[in-house]
């Protein structure tokens, strides 16, 4: 990957998609945590509510993509099966540990007022490990494979969801049922899991499609999204369900179907606007937040969550809340600018960088 030209990469799209997902989610904790109480039925705060549901779609759908090329590399260098597994094993307790490290943080900067419960909670870096836990074996399928099959996961996962929440929870302990169960308060597997799920079956697309035929891809990949949006929503209306009950905006598939467009079309975006001439400049917001968005979004929940502006919460209008979601924007782009230039020499947590499609046939 061209690190003097990020850009230029045929994969610097999925760092602009990573960084758009990062601003989104930044706005909408920002406004959750600042909205003055009586604000919160209001159009502004509504709007922003509904934007950050997206953001952690994305991140698990990208985080999908980079694990499925993982899995692909691997299997390029004609590794064995058994340590195909090994490493996306690696990679899920190298989010398990980020994932425990993140609470065991925000617990200490908390204290003594955080509750211990806090340790415990089921964040999306701990939803990102448990899936790559339980799709570590999809590594010893081929990268062709990989496709059918994790989208049939995805779709299980999504369709299982409303079924999971009907499950009498009686007698099942309070960490499975946060893990595994939907739930308004934790990402738990059912659905979360489909979108990384999604994420590996388009990471292994892109890996076995020639760069010259991205930009058609691309295409297919937007035409998709919006189709998925269309016939889901319509699908979401309809009178009757095959399902007893659903609640639209935790279990439903028809949500989960319409958020995968969302992603897919964004995605398509992404790569048309970095590489079609569309983004002129060389440097990029977005690009750069994608980049560095592990450490964006720990930072930024501890001020946004923390006890750092805590005589803000639930007490400002919405001007005052942009002015702050701007400041904590720029605040992050700041941080991350800072940890571009200085990763080279080690003072800076540097996360896993993306493998480069090689270049064979086939590819």
């Amino acid at each position: 990957m061209n690190e003097k030209n990020p850009k230029g990469s045929r994969l610097a799209f999925i760092d602009w998609t990573r960084g758009l997902a990062a601003v989104i989610m930044i706005q909408g904790h920002t406004f959750d945590s600042f909205t003055a109480t009586g604000l919160r039925r209001d159009g502004p705060f509504m709007l922003s509510q509904f934007l950050g549901g997206m953001p952690p779609a994305i991140f698990l759908f990208l985080t999908g993509i980079t694990f499925s090329f993982l899995m692909d590399s691997q299997e390029r260098q004609e590794s064995s099966g058994w340590r195909r597994l090994i490493a996306a094993l690696k990679r899920s307790r190298y989010l398990f540990m980020l994932a425990f490290l993140f609470r065991l943080q925000l617990y200490v900067t908390g204290f003594p007022t955080s509750p211990a419960s806090e340790l415990l909670r089921v964040d999306i870096l701990n939803c990102m490990g448990l899936a790559m836990l339980l799709f570590a074996p999809m590594a010893v399928f081929t990268t062709r494979e990989r496709i059918r099959l994790c989208t049939i996961i995805g779709l299980v996962i999504c369709f299982l969801a409303p079924v999971i929440s009907m499950i009498d929870p009686v007698g099942i302990p309070s960490l499975a049922k946060a893990y595994f169960f939907p739930n308004f308060n934790s990402f738990g597997f059912f659905p979360w899991a489909a979108f990384l799920a999604f994420g590996m079956a388009a990471g292994s697309v892109i890996r076995i499609t020639k760069h010259e035929d991205m930009p058609r891809l691309m295409m297919w990949m937007l035409g998709i999204g919006l189709g998925l949006v269309m016939v889901a929503r319509y699908a979401s209306d309809l009178p009757f369900s095959i399902f007893p009950k659903t609640d639209f905006w935790l279990n439903s598939p028809a949500l989960g179907l319409i958020k995968l467009g969302v992603v897919l079309s964004a995605l398509a975006v992404a790569y048309l606007w970095v590489n079609a001439g569309l983004e002129t400049q060389k440097w990029s917001v977005f690009r750069q937040l994608g980049t560095t968005s592990l450490l964006v979004y720990w930072v930024h929940i501890e001020l946004v969550y923390g006890r750092w502006l805590g005589v803000f919460k639930e007490s400002l209008s919405v001007g005052q809340v942009l002015l702050i979601t701007t400041f904590i924007l720029a605040l992050m782009v700041g941080l991350s600018v800072l940890q571009t230039r200085y990763r080279e020499l080690g003072w800076v947590f540097k996360p896993a960088p993306l493998p480069e499609p090689s270049r064979s046939s086939g590819d």
